[in-house]
């Protein structure tokens, strides 16, 4: 497994990261909390990506109400403490994990209180990497670093990055983490996919200027592009098309399925899965330290692994980018 240094830091991730958002819930929507995979489930996917070389696992405290934390921690207790040095473990903050007014967002009350929740349920002493799950906007972003740098100087956290952030918010908060001496976002975690390419347009170049690493979160699109899809068919059960279609809705053209069927055909000329293909496409991308992905099943994780050995020349990538010409970003 090639690994890449995150940003300027001289932490080395692996180019894939296990998202364990479905594990005990599908993500951190209340409604769906106990579905997902079970504990046995998520052990098999945990022992499946060690084994392959990932070595660090992407989780959150809202995901699956706590759940996904709790299997991780169970899984490291299991397995021992020679498997937690080999794995890089994160989380992140922002969504709600209770019913009051101070159970969700980037305060310094929150912030401090569940850090401890979220070591507590992992059964770890620190935190490899944390994100804020996305920005607050009701939360000056100057008491949110300051909590972020207490946290880091406490050494219960290593590296702090954002998610979901835009690229003015993630250069006022350099700004005020140089200005006051207090630690700096690393990296950022946002969309980025065949599908989703607004990364290309601010982000990526303030990253490059200032040596922020970038890790992409739903390089399928949700699982757009895995070919499950189809034009004038009807959605897999149990899909998050039949589940939670929402954040989707846009992808539902007949430019976008036109695209796929192009990319189904790339794909099968090259002998490997669509899923494979867009993944390769995204890590091609000079910016992109590592991409997440959040397979359900251990043969999906296999898959993603074979994206590695996906060779793309400058050509390949903007031909399959040229697939998708709606999407501007």
């Amino acid at each position: 497994m090639e690994v890449r240094r995150l940003g300027s830091t001289g932490l080395k991730i692996s180019r894939l990261g296990l998202g364990c958002g479905n594990f005990g819930g599908i993500g951190s929507a209340p409604a769906f909390y106990g579905m997902g995979e079970s504990e046995a489930q998520a052990f098999d996917l945990m022992d499946r990506a060690v084994d392959a070389g990932i070595n660090f696992f992407d989780t959150a405290d809202a995901y699956g109400g706590g759940r996904s934390e709790t299997f991780i921690g169970n899984w490291i207790k299991a397995r021992g403490s020679a498997v937690r040095e080999r794995v890089l473990l994160g989380s992140k903050v922002f969504n709600p994990v209770g019913p009051g007014p101070n159970d969700r967002g980037l305060s310094r009350r929150h912030i401090l209180r569940q850090i401890d929740a979220s070591l507590s349920r992992l059964r770890t002493d620190r935190l490899d990497m944390y994100l804020i799950h996305e920005p607050d906007p009701e939360t000056p972003l100057e008491e949110t670093l300051d909590a972020l740098d207490t946290i880091v100087r406490e050494g219960k956290v290593l590296y702090v990055g954002a998610s979901n952030i835009e690229a003015w918010r993630l250069a006022r908060a350099l700004w005020i983490s140089d200005a006051r001496g207090l630690a700096r976002f690393e990296w950022v975690q946002n969309s980025y996919s065949l599908l989703d390419r607004a990364a290309e347009q601010e982000m990526f170049p303030l990253c490059a200027d200032r040596e922020v690493g970038f890790t992409a979160f739903s390089p399928l699109a949700g699982g757009w592009l895995t070919g499950k899809y189809r034009a004038e068919e009807p959605y897999p059960a149990g899909s998050r098309m039949t589940l939670r279609p929402e954040p989707y809705r846009g992808f539902e053209r007949r430019a976008i399925f036109d695209g796929l069927a192009s990319l189904s055909g790339e794909a099968l000329a090259r002998g490997v899965t669509m899923s494979a293909l867009a993944l390769a496409w995204v890590l091609r991308h000079a910016r992109v330290d590592a991409a997440i992905v959040g397979p359900r099943r251990p043969d999906q994780l296999d898959d993603a692994v074979s994206a590695l050995g996906v060779e793309l020349t400058d050509g390949d990538v903007a031909r399959l980018a040229k697939l998708f010409p709606q999407i501007d970003g």
